[in-house]
């Protein structure tokens, strides 16, 4: 199952991810890293994330993810899908509100595998 393929991969990356405590962006990138995986933010509006170094977009991380967190609205989401395609990423996890049909389409026609699905439940 795709669900499984992509939480086997260690190297991820939280669009979205936030310094705010009470939003999905924060308690994702937080759950992730308490379960073993490698995770950088990425948020044009903060420099770190939890003490981490937040990244402006996918092309200024020092190494490439193996899997995008989505977790910006499907209105963000279009250039963070085109940016992941030119930069090699294959999977893509969106949580429930971040997608619609035009960023699911984009998704597909680029040749990037997707999961719509809510990490934190994946990840119990």
């Amino acid at each position: 199952m795709l669900e499984e393929i992509m939480l086997e991969k260690k190297k991820w990356v939280v669009v979205g991810a936030n310094q705010n405590p009470e939003k999905f962006g924060n308690m994702i990138y937080k759950k992730l890293k308490l379960r073993g995986y490698e995770v950088v933010p990425v948020n044009p509006f903060f420099d770190t994330i939890e003490g981490d170094p937040c990244y402006k977009n996918l092309s200024s991380i020092p190494e490439k993810p193996e899997v995008i967190d989505m977790v910006v609205g499907p209105d963000k989401a279009k250039a963070v899908i085109e940016e992941a395609a030119i930069l090699g990423i294959e999977y893509i996890w969106f949580q429930p509100g971040t997608y619609n049909d035009e960023v699911l389409e984009l998704v597909k026609n680029l040749g990037i595998k997707s999961v719509k699905a809510c990490v934190l439940v994946a990840t119990r």
